[in-house]
């Protein structure tokens, strides 16, 4: 997808399904067998690591800002998280469902924090808070 700068292997979102620039996104993560942390993470029992959900809601969260149309110039990273809760494992053959809200865009944009959740079968698999900001 090339709304995001992130390639393969770290490339997390495979579909934006809606974004209302500044406000809201929703995309898609299908989780198939043959990305490159199952074989280790775990040998016969293939879980989707926890931080790899928690990086494919930060993706999806970039694109809230990257969307609008006065955005600076520059690459938004991930700063921080807060209250985020796994509920259910992730497995290959699932389909995240991934949701954000902005909760709050401070100092011309350039800093941000927001609400996301993902969903597998609409059961929720993990939520919490989300901080980015620019670098310029």
């Amino acid at each position: 997808m090339g709304l995001l700068p992130h390639r393969y292997p770290f490339a997390l979102v495979d579909r934006l399904v809606a974004c209302e620039p500044g406000v809201s996104a929703e995309a898609i993560k299908n989780v198939t067998l043959n990305e490159p942390h199952f074989p280790g993470h775990f040998p016969g029992r293939p879980l989707m690591p926890g931080v790899l959900i928690v990086e494919a809601m930060a993706q999806v969260a970039g694109l809230i800002i990257t969307q609008m149309p006065d955005t600076p110039d520059g690459l938004f990273v991930f700063t921080g998280i807060d209250g985020v809760r796994f509920r259910r494992p992730v497995v290959p053959g699932d389909q995240l469902r991934i949701h954000c809200k902005t909760l709050s865009l401070k100092r011309n944009n350039t800093i941000g924090k927001v609400y996301a959740k993902a969903c597998v079968d609409d059961k929720e698999v993990c939520s919490g808070n989300l901080m980015f900001s620019l670098l310029i």
